[in-house]
């Protein structure tokens, strides 16, 4: 098993770099004030595709030969990675075939389609999409890019991190949320390398606590009918981010429902900016566990804003 290191985190930044976005990174003193703690947002939901996938999604493009590059690009995923492959593809000039579920939600169905991809639809299981997937596949000639348990997406995952901590100095505690495992795990790779004393903590849904569950047993728990409102998070860890969440990252901690949907609120009445429930899992984690976390100088990665106007949870 590859497992990348910070090296790879750095070079995948420069690989990237032109083609990205350096999100900002927000404070606000009224949430500090609800919380009692000094936070720092790493606002991906400013990246281009509305998501950190971005950075995954084009190092990987941008790391294939011309003649792999040539037959395009394919993936599976239900919206966000999905919309950031596109884009990817897109900028090299290179096809990229998606595979998305019957049920996914129409705004990144839209977001696919603007980019230009090639979209095919299938049952909403796992099964379904993956042998869609590889009839595509075997048709095309395109090049499978898993959407988190790749070593060139995890390395451009992780230079949303690097930003951070090159820009606040001194952050205690590093809080990102956990899926399948890419941003986290890059995130871990970057924040440890760069402050050997940070605390790096996933954060997930309980409705989906599979990488809670196997964090927490030393084994790969797969995921079982998740009923979460944090879309973006219902996927189970692969073997690759599983090997480095292990190593690198300190706790997994699980947040209710209720407290995504209150952090969600905060985020877009406090801050002024659009998250998606799965962005704000981290602050849910602040206000479930401010015994912990006041007084401490926090990063929080707000992960995307790509969200379904139709069907906001607090309206």
């Amino acid at each position: 098993m590859h497992i990348p290191a910070f090296k790879d985190i750095e070079a995948a930044h420069l690989r990237i770099n032109k083609y990205i976005h350096k999100t900002p990174v927000l404070t606000s003193n009224s949430v500090n004030q609800i919380v009692k703690s000094d936070l720092y947002f790493k606002c991906e939901n400013f990246q281009k595709a509305g998501a950190f996938k971005y950075r995954g999604a084009t190092n990987a493009v941008l790391s294939l030969s011309e003649e792999k590059a040539n037959k395009g690009v394919a993936t599976h995923s239900s919206g966000n990675f999905a919309a950031a492959l596109a884009l990817a593809a897109k900028t090299r000039n290179i096809k990229c075939y998606i595979v998305m579920p019957e049920n996914a939600i129409p705004v990144k169905v839209n977001a696919v389609q603007g980019y230009g991809a090639e979209i095919t639809y299938c049952e909403p299981t796992l099964e379904s999409r993956e042998q869609t997937l590889n009839k595509l596949v075997n048709e095309n000639g395109a090049v499978f890019i898993h959407s988190y348990n790749c070593f060139d997406v995890i390395c451009g995952q992780g230079t949303a991190v690097k930003e951070l901590i090159e820009e606040i100095s001194g952050l205690q505690y590093l809080l990102v949320p956990v899926g399948g495992g890419g941003i986290l795990s890059g995130s871990a790779i970057a924040a440890k390398a760069m402050n050997p004393r940070i605390t790096v903590i996933g954060v997930e849904p309980a409705n989906a606590d599979d990488a809670y569950r196997s964090f927490k047993s030393g084994k790969l728990i797969p995921s079982v009918n998740p009923n979460t409102i944090a879309d973006g998070l219902l996927t189970s860890l692969g073997d690759l981010t599983f090997e480095i969440i292990k190593n690198n990252v300190n706790d997994i901690i699980t947040v209710k429902e209720e407290s995504i949907i209150e952090a969600m609120r905060i985020i877009w009445e406090r801050m002024k900016i659009i998250v998606e429930p799965s962005s704000a899992v981290t602050l849910a984690a602040v206000i479930e566990n401010r015994n912990i976390f006041e007084n401490k100088k926090l990063g929080l990665v707000l992960t995307g804003g790509n969200v379904d106007l139709e069907n906001l949870p607090f309206t």
